[in-house]
């Protein structure tokens, strides 16, 4: 089993392409779970990008949540977390069902065992491997914000590293300077060559979220037919999808 995220991090509307809630259903219907962290300006409420953001989470299973920059990097950190449990309770949620029948979740078991069940899904948190395909919008209006936006993924593989189980995380920018998706990295599981591709970004033009996250997708399905591809003979590499 690895639990596959998508981290759109954005300041805004979308306002090309697809409808981006529409694409986050089908993300979670495919087992990725898509969380949205907004970047908002001090002293400014965007009710309309506001309630994107959450629409976008909700449809796709994650968390959202709404920051100023400079709270970015916990954020991020806590988003991804978030998410993770949240998703294995659901996997645990499926299996109690399972043994104890359609009338039982995690919320119905008396607090002992709850407990039990907490602790198992903390202890997979830390082992489960995990795949994080980070989506950063580069629409104008995220120029001041993209070195604050650097940190913070860096921060996050720092975090993330100090797990037991693998992490892979890939990289999308939109819009891009020749297609209004581009990939910035591959999976890997170190997000430092960052570092020095961030400072050559430039950033301006259209928000398209809906094609990202449609670009997202289709990444994580390469992924997986890769991994099918090299392990024909080698079990190792067979991917459980949630």
């Amino acid at each position: 089993m690895t639990i596959k995220q998508i981290l759109l991090i954005t300041d805004g509307c979308s306002n090309q392409g697809e409808d981006p809630i529409a694409m986050s259903a089908l993300a979670q219907e495919q087992g990725i779970t898509v969380n949205v962290i907004g970047i908002m300006e001090k002293d400014v409420i965007d009710q309309t990008s506001m309630s994107e953001i959450e629409q976008i989470a909700m449809s796709g299973g994650g968390v959202s949540q709404v920051v100023y920059a400079e709270a970015l990097s916990q954020t991020v950190q806590m988003v991804t977390r978030k998410a993770m449990t949240q998703t294995l309770q659901g996997v645990v949620n499926k299996q109690l069902k399972q043994i104890l029948g359609n009338h039982s979740s995690m919320e119905e078991l008396p607090p002992d065992k709850r407990g039990e069940v907490l602790e198992v899904v903390d202890e997979l948190g830390e082992t489960t491997p995990l795949d994080v395909l980070i989506l950063v919008d580069m629409s104008a209006s995220m120029t001041h914000k993209l070195e604050t936006v650097k940190e913070a993924l860096l921060d996050l593989s720092l975090s993330l590293n100090a797990r037991m189980g693998d992490n892979q995380f890939s990289v999308f920018v939109f819009p891009g300077k020749k297609k209004d998706v581009e990939n910035l990295l591959d999976w890997t599981p170190k997000l430092e060559s960052l570092s020095s591709i961030f400072p050559k970004l430039a950033t301006g033009g259209m928000t398209p979220t809906g094609p990202a996250l449609r670009t997202a997708i289709t990444h994580f399905k390469k992924k997986k037919s890769l991994k099918g591809f090299l392990g024909r003979n080698d079990e190792s590499y067979l991917e459980e999808t949630i």
